[in-house]
């Protein structure tokens, strides 16, 4: 048994970037095509294995004259950024169960520049979800199933639902800390869980960590430790509310000689910390109490959207207790 794994790394392990997906969600996909560009290419020179640009969700839910391009992904748009992505970085996109008109607006690959397809879903979705996995996979994609709120769910729909997944093509099963509330033990116990159910069929496990209670890169190493080959993070942490996992720290951390953090810095330097002065992202008081109480975060990211309440954190934690 290895005595000090951390001066090694693990090659199998893929590291995706959702920084454009995840921190759309705090600007509602209104990013300008420079802030994607850039992120793009901080991806290609750091040797990033995965790119997610955004959603394919259903422009009936969400009207593209209210929300940004990268919520809804066209071809014409990511083709603007990335051209033919003629590089080793891969292109993934995700759709949401109940959110997507997945049939129509997933094209066949042959017609798009994305490589994988980021399945999304509640416990109670599970059935639309394995429908979605195998369509996208017939269309030529890898596909991967993210079980959000899982900290949410009770142990039978959590092993029911990996039951019906584990029986889909999909190539990975994410373990998905949407609240930011879960702890060490808990992501070991789910991983291990994930993986008893993914073995059979050949399935990766991933790690999607949300930084509520400031344990998304803590949790992410945890993942890593018990198996997870597969690992979700963004540049500076952008991501909806307290954010991500981040990819400077991940990096930092894997020690694969094929990564260069370098860009990560750059990126940071040159677009991250210009935006962090005008967009609201990173944990906070507010979103360590919704962590701490297992409850979205929706309430914590409108309360610091009024200014004026933003640093008010006895009224939210007032309010947060006497609704749970």
């Amino acid at each position: 048994m290895s005595t000090a794994p951390w001066i090694t790394y693990r090659p199998e392990l893929k590291v995706l970037d959702c920084t454009v997906r995840d921190g759309g969600l705090a600007n509602d996909h209104n990013f300008e095509d420079g802030f994607v560009k850039a992120v793009y290419e901080a991806c290609v020179a750091a040797g990033i294995d995965y790119m997610e640009v955004g959603y394919k969700n259903s422009k009936r839910l969400f009207a593209k004259d209210r929300y940004g391009t990268w919520r809804h992904c066209d071809e014409d748009d990511i083709r603007r950024i990335v051209g033919e992505n003629n590089t080793s970085l891969k292109l993934a996109a995700m759709a949401d169960a109940g959110k997507s008109d997945w049939r129509t607006d997933i094209l066949p690959k042959e017609k798009s520049v994305l490589d994988c397809i980021r399945v999304a879903f509640y416990v109670h979705q599970v059935s639309e979800a394995a429908d979605m996995i195998r369509d996208a996979t017939d269309k030529g994609y890898e596909t991967t199933a993210n079980l959000m709120a899982v900290s949410t769910s009770q142990e039978a729909e959590i092993d029911q639902a990996l039951e019906v997944l584990a029986g889909t093509p999909a190539s990975t099963l994410i373990v998905v800390d949407s609240f930011g509330s879960l702890y060490a033990e808990q992501i070991e116990r789910l991983v291990k869980k994930y993986k008893k159910y993914g073995e059979a069929t050949g399935k990766q496990v991933g790690i999607h960590a949300h930084n509520n209670q400031q344990l998304a890169f803590a949790n992410t190493i945890e993942a890593i430790i018990h198996g997870a080959n597969w690992a979700d993070a963004s540049m500076a942490g952008l991501g909806r509310g307290a954010g991500n996992c981040p990819m400077e720290l991940l990096i930092g951390f894997l020690r694969n000689p094929k990564f260069n953090i370098r860009p990560i810095y750059q990126v940071l330097q040159e677009t991250m910390l210009p935006l962090s002065r005008t967009l609201d992202w990173g944990p906070c008081p507010q979103y360590y109490m919704t962590g701490q109480y297992n409850t979205h975060p929706r309430e914590a990211m409108a309360a610091r959207a009024d200014e004026s309440r933003r640093n008010a954190y006895v009224e939210f934690y007032d309010k947060l207790i006497s609704d749970v």
